[in-house]
């Protein structure tokens, strides 16, 4: 939890926000509930909604909030615990001392809510919440609001207001961010270091997420490791380590403040890339470093996309797996056959920011529209780049045999593709390369006090040692 000042500051700038749109009515929070695993007791681990936690900071389940878009007049809905919480959970402070750390001075019993928008609604006044990203929420809302469905009844400019603030890191923020990021620096190397050909992948998923439990909440998303790196969110971590392989790792830590990191490497499970694979390799980092040097402000990040695209493509080229002009290739979408997902995504309380409250209004600007060109067409964050923005930067190339035959089958880009040559890679997987990025005042910084090795030649020397 941060300082009380922020969290005021925060709800006081929405309601600005909200009335300078011409906005009217009540703001509504429905914070996360506890949700059972396997019967009531027995509950999945406890995670707050980040946009509670954005305004709220009150990482507690069973809460709601109000805000009064015309008076200001904020109110905390939760209960006090009872004897039978107590013989479970010991004493616990009162709501109106949670409230008060976070500036809330106006708290009620948590069924109170229900009451009060209804004779908000009765009243005629307009009730704003955002997309719910759990059922529980969903059906809440149904509840409260009294309806079968309320999709439709989502508040555009309230989502468009918090999405605005949220998509800009404050101070606090970054910090929080770094120190994700040092977490996650500390789980990769411990990953990097227990690579050995006839482990188990999930030892080494094992001992990454050990740092992670010990140092912060978690992981951020569930850990990525394969030695099928061509499969995007390989999951599975049952294969034996062989030798020769290319072993992608994407994972990252949640902090105990609820900010996530990022990072992907792809390492030699033999210590030593062989000649195909760092070709391929070299081509990844430089795009990587190529999307770094381009980002700052002022340029889109869909402009950095197909910059590095077309540097992927000016490579692949070189290897004599494709050919023609580039930037027709780029233009074509030819590179997606390599690389079928965006470049980044944004970053921050979630790991892919905000998702929940919609990708395009999230990495979209009102004058950009969605390719639907496949790689493009999955870029989650377009926008034109703002200092305070945080983004990823994963390039990747994969060689995946299923979607290389259906574009040969198709007929799809043979006047620039090698058909015969890719064939020889069917057994290649795949590299990713990824890190979490700040846009600053004139260009970027990547995020973290220290870079995971990158560069084929200290990729090897790291594994060496």
């Amino acid at each position: 939890m941060f300082a009380k000042e922020v969290y005021v500051r925060r709800r006081a700038t929405l309601l600005a926000k909200m009335r300078e749109a011409g906005q009217q009515g009540l703001i509504l929070f429905i914070g996360n509930a506890e949700a059972p695993a396997q019967y009531k007791d027995n509950c999945y681990k406890w995670r707050q909604d980040s946009t509670w936690l954005y305004f709220m900071g009150l990482d507690e389940p069973l809460m709601a909030a109000t805000l009064d878009i015309e008076t200001g007049e904020e109110t905390l809905y939760a209960n006090d615990v009872d004897i039978d919480d107590i013989i479970w959970m010991g004493p616990q402070p009162t709501v109106a001392s949670k409230a008060a750390l976070v500036g809330l001075a106006r708290t009620q019993p948590y069924a109170q809510v229900d009451k009060d928008v209804y004779a908000a609604r009765k009243a005629g006044r307009h009730i704003h919440f955002i997309n719910p990203s759990r059922y529980f929420n969903t059906l809440r809302l149904m509840e409260i609001m009294g309806c079968a469905r309320i999709d439709r009844q989502v508040s555009r400019p309230l989502t468009e207001a918090i999405i605005s603030m949220r998509l800009i890191k404050e101070d606090v923020e970054i910090a929080a961010l770094d120190h994700a990021c040092d977490l996650g620096f500390q789980m990769h190397s411990a990953a990097r270091d227990a690579i050995r050909t006839g482990i188990v992948e999930q030892e080494i998923v094992g001992r990454m997420e050990a740092v992670a439990l010990a140092k912060g909440w978690g992981v951020s998303f569930p850990t990525i490791l394969t030695q099928h790196g061509e499969t995007l969110h390989n999951h599975g971590h049952a294969a034996v380590i062989e030798p020769g392989k290319l072993m992608v790792i994407d994972a990252g830590v949640e902090s105990n403040e609820h900010y996530a990191s990022d990072f992907t490497r792809t390492y030699p499970t033999s210590g030593k890339y062989t000649a195909r694979q760092r070709e391929v390799y070299q081509i990844v980092y430089d795009c990587n470093e190529l999307a770094f040097s381009l980002s700052k402000p002022g340029i889109t990040y869909r402009e950095v996309h197909l910059a590095t695209a077309r540097k992927m493509l000016e490579g692949l080229s070189a290897l004599g797996l494709v050919k023609g002009d580039l930037d027709e290739m780029v233009a074509k979408g030819i590179a997606g056959l390599f690389q079928p997902h965006g470049l980044g995504h944004n970053m921050g309380l979630d790991v892919h920011d905000m998702e929940d409250l919609g990708e395009n209004l999230v990495g979209y600007d009102p004058d950009q529209t969605r390719a639907k060109q496949l790689g493009l067409g999955s870029l989650r964050m377009a926008r034109r780049l703002q200092p305070g923005h945080v983004i990823t930067d994963e390039p990747g190339i994969y060689f995946i045999p299923a979607l290389i035959e259906k574009f040969k089958k198709e007929g799809l880009g043979y006047d620039f593709v090698n058909y015969a040559k890719l064939e020889s890679y069917y057994d290649f997987g795949g590299i990713r390369l990824e890190d979490d990025i700040l846009i600053t005042a004139d260009g970027a910084r990547r995020l973290g006090p220290q870079r995971l090795p990158i560069s084929p030649d200290d990729v090897e020397a790291a594994m060496a040692q």
